[in-house]
């Protein structure tokens, strides 16, 4: 058990954060205030102190091992928010650090977005030196991920340079079905083959969604369409199209850079479907492997083979399609650095446009959490060999990392990284991540962001529950209108 005992309650987030970085697994009980004696700590315990007298921060470790606390403190100004809760991070970053033995690759960091803080560097004219000593001072990054996150904020300047932020959107759209769910997965997902016999019902409501943002962006310009899910290629041949034809036919697509269409599961795709999407103007498709290892691809409820995936790819390659992404998950359960490589191996002979690489976050929802004990036994892996080695194979096919962000109790404390060949990075993937620009997200479950040009964000959230957005759909639209009227 961890115990957290904070002064400033505006810095609980960021402390057990780090605590949970430091200690994975470990449930932590958190009460603002010190403590008028500290629990009895058994072996293996901790309870830090975090507190602020005049001046100062300060901070002590104490340990269930009898060993004397460990103690650190420093000089904070009270007036500057931001630069008390860096210090201290460091303290405790410190503190943890020496008890644990372990450094951590981003360092204080624990926001999801760590590349924002070079891109808005690089917007005020400093340098990459005067960019990488900010970082390792401020947070305590290691230079690779220092090193990775400049790299990344230069490479999306550039693919953003043609973005109108202040009169531009994008558009998000989901489909909320899967063939089964995934042992790690979170998103609202439905077996489709439950909703198979309502999926006329479910577009109906989507495309009054559809009709309302069209009229209510008729006079900006749509920059990117991102379908995803859940899994958009469930939909039936017809439904896809139906979709599509929507889409096509409700806005401008004069402006669009990029229209990305999911189709995660191989086992989803049908020549019939690759048909439709190439009657329509899509520009991206994401096959999604997770692990090319047929044993964990049964264990974490994939019903598909590594073969399918290889025959999934050969149809869209034939159906023309010339910009696919595949998507692998570092941390999967008992895979090792030669299942990586193994998987590196097969992606690079099958030569995807673009990898990304994620790296394993179990959340509230996903069956690894919820039914924990069941799944207690399996051994979860990720280390920097691995994220290594998926970076060495990338850069040899010539794809390039082109966005990046975290996630919450990430496996080995890496990150998400999108590698892709010249002209074939994902625009809105880039976009989501930076918040610059709104996005109107329809469809069950979904999040509308919008972006103010004072730089102010306001979210709209789209029910999960089917049912309910169907009974709810002019709800759904009245958010959305509240939302968009301020804008």
């Amino acid at each position: 058990m961890i115990y957290l005992y904070f002064g400033e309650e505006n810095f609980e987030y960021d402390i057990r954060g780090l605590l949970t970085s430091f200690y994975p697994g470990e449930p932590i009980q958190s009460e603002a205030g010190r403590p008028r004696e500290l629990p009895a700590l058994e072996e293996g315990d901790r309870a830090l102190l975090a507190e602020y007298p005049e001046g100062l921060a300060r901070v002590r470790l104490y340990r269930g091992n009898g060993e004397a606390p460990l103690e650190g403190e420093a000089p904070v100004d009270p007036e500057d928010r931001s630069g008390e809760k860096s210090v201290l991070k460091r303290l405790v970053y410190r503190l943890l650090s020496e008890d644990t033995g372990k450094e951590l690759p981003w360092g204080t960091l624990t926001g999801i977005r760590p590349t924002k803080i070079p891109m808005a560097m690089l917007e005020q004219g400093a340098g990459e030196q005067e960019i990488a000593s900010y970082m390792e001072e401020t947070y305590l990054a290691s230079p690779e991920k220092i090193r990775l996150s400049i790299e990344i904020a230069g490479r999306e300047r550039e693919l953003l340079r043609d973005i109108d932020y202040r009169n531009g959107y994008s558009l998000y759209i989901g489909i909320p079905f899967c063939p089964t769910t995934c042992l790690y997965c979170s998103f609202t997902s439905y077996p489709v083959a439950k909703w198979a016999p309502r999926m006329d019902e479910y577009l109906d409501a989507l495309f009054r969604e559809i009709d309302y943002t069209r009229e209510a962006f008729s006079g900006r310009q749509l920059d990117s369409i991102y379908i995803g899910g859940g899994t958009p290629t469930t939909l039936e041949p017809r439904h896809l199209e139906r979709l599509l034809s929507k889409v096509e036919e409700s806005f401008d697509l004069s402006y669009v850079k990029e229209w990305t269409v999911e189709a995660g599961r191989p086992d989803s795709l049908t020549p019939e479907k690759l048909a439709v999407l190439k009657k329509h103007p899509v520009t991206r498709i994401s096959i999604n492997p997770q692990t090319m290892k047929a044993e964990t691809l049964k264990l974490i409820g994939r019903r598909h083979s590594p073969e399918q995936i290889r025959e999934a790819f050969r149809m869209a390659r034939d159906a023309g399609m010339d910009n696919i992404n595949m998507d692998i998950i570092m941390g999967l359960p008992e895979e090792t650095a030669e299942d990586v490589r193994d998987t590196m191996e097969k992606l690079s002979a099958m030569a995807p446009d673009s990898i990304t690489v994620h790296s394993l976050a179990i959340k509230r929802a996903a069956r690894l959490n919820t039914m924990k004990e069941q799944y207690a036994h399996l051994r979860f892996e990720n280390t920097a060999e691995m994220m290594d080695l998926t970076a060495s194979y990338c850069r040899r096919l010539g794809l390039l990392p082109y966005y990046l962000y975290r996630q919450k109790n990430m496996a080995g404390n890496f990150e998400n990284v999108g590698y892709a060949a010249p002209g074939k990075a994902g625009v809105y993937n880039i976009l989501i991540m930076e918040e610059k620009q709104t996005i109107a997200a329809l469809g069950a479950g979904s999040t509308t962001k919008a972006v103010f040009p004072d730089g102010r964000i306001e979210r709209c959230d789209n029910v999960k529950d089917i049912d309910l957005y169907l009974a709810r759909i002019e709800e759904m639209i009245g958010r959305k209108k509240r939302l968009f009227e301020k804008l």
